[in-house]
């Protein structure tokens, strides 16, 4: 790997980039917290070739939204679970507006005929 791949890589979400020590203190908790989520299976680290935790920034995001659920009193399991559902329904969007873009330039086409 050359410098350039390295640095085309800083903005890639899902690039392992973070150690779960530098991942706990960016998300202000516990290493503890991120090996729980990761039981819940809300996200799954990489690995290192030493077996060591690497996480990208898009997991980043969502160990942020379950700790933000956690803190307001939700348990852990649920707000693995509402993250997952949240994600899902973000998805879904993002799939129905393609295809209602696709269905209005369908239309636009065949009344342009």
């Amino acid at each position: 790997m050359t410098a350039d791949d390295s640095f085309g890589r800083l903005d890639d979400d899902d690039f392992p980039a973070y150690t779960m020590g530098r991942a706990a203190a960016m998300l202000g908790t516990t290493q503890s917290f991120l090996r729980a989520i990761g039981e819940a299976r809300l996200i799954t680290p990489l690995r290192s070739p030493g077996g060591h935790r690497r996480y990208s920034r898009y997991q980043l995001r969502v160990a942020a939204r379950a700790r933000e659920l956690v803190d307001r009193g939700t348990p852990i399991e649920a707000a693995c679970r509402i993250v997952v559902l949240e994600d899902q329904l973000q998805e879904a969007q993002r799939v129905n507006a393609r295809h209602q873009r696709a269905a209005v330039a369908t239309a636009r086409s065949r009344a342009a005929a």
